[in-house]
């Protein structure tokens, strides 16, 4: 069988499964058996494949017809330039986080070295872009999840960066004063239907009470108590739910500086 045939084959079948995608994740299925570039994949498609390599490309392709999201079959995904590991147990980065990174990058009045958290890292894509982005800063990830910081850890040393990983609920274990917080908590409402890549991914990860804002209002009661709070908050959210998010946050003393798409950005007011 070759390259081709592989491919029109795969391509068929992803589609009768209802994947939108299915050329496209068929060839990135191909180039990551192969181990070849899409260059070169696509300038040889009537190369012959090895019986053990089509029963691999096979294996990987029942994955993804059950809609198991490409980052966790290929153990990889690309986010703001940089290609992160990634295992089950962390949500897959999504390209609309990445407009958090942008925002952070216009953000007044940091310093030269500012402290940054990424709460509930997970895989420690935000936090690790925003250490490429702002190489002066520190930066600390956080998350509750023992299994989610393995993988934040594997990342750090991927990119050989000197991050603190911190195993605690939201800021309950933290002691450093930060100045921005990069939060994308789970803010999924419990009753919301998800599609069937998401049943793939840690429901921890996901879901945030019954109207999906539980975890940002933990975050707020524990901001209060904090001798220093933070000068920014950038949250993602559900567009519909930035609204609750400024109400919630103009009781805790932060005013809205930009909203895109999922983003709110916030910015202390008050001492």
């Amino acid at each position: 069988m070759t390259y081709d045939i592989w491919l029109k084959s795969s391509t068929r079948l992803l589609k009768k499964a209802g994947i939108g995608t299915a050329r496209l994740d068929s060839v990135l299925l191909l180039e990551h058996v192969m181990e070849i570039d899409r260059a070169k994949l696509l300038a040889e498609t009537d190369h012959e494949l090895s019986a053990s390599q089509i029963k691999r490309l096979n294996n990987l392709l029942k994955r993804r017809m059950a809609h198991e999201p490409l980052a966790y079959i290929r153990g990889k995904k690309a986010f703001y330039g940089h290609e992160f590991l990634i295992t089950s147990a962390v949500l897959e980065p999504r390209p609309e986080s990445e407009t958090m990174i942008d925002e952070l990058k216009k953000l007044q009045n940091l310093g030269t070295q500012p402290i940054i958290a990424d709460v509930g890292t997970g895989s420690g894509a935000l936090g690790i872009t925003a250490k490429l982005e702002l190489p002066e800063a520190t930066v600390e990830l956080i998350d509750i999840d023992a299994a989610a910081l393995m993988v934040a850890k594997m990342n750090v040393d991927k990119f050989t960066l000197p991050i603190n990983v911190v195993e605690s609920d939201l800021l309950a274990s933290t002691q450093l004063n930060y100045d921005v917080l990069l939060c994308n908590l789970p803010y999924v409402p419990d009753d919301f239907k998800i599609n069937l890549a998401a049943t793939h991914e840690p429901r921890l990860a996901i879901f945030g009470g019954k109207d999906g804002l539980d975890l940002y209002r933990k975050l707020f009661e524990q901001l209060a108590k904090r001798l220093k709070m933070p000068l920014y908050l950038l949250f993602e959210a559900l567009p519909t739910q930035h609204e609750s998010l400024e109400t919630l946050a103009r009781f805790h003393g932060y005013e809205t500086t930009s909203k895109n798409d999922f983003i709110i950005v916030l910015k202390r007011t008050q001492k």
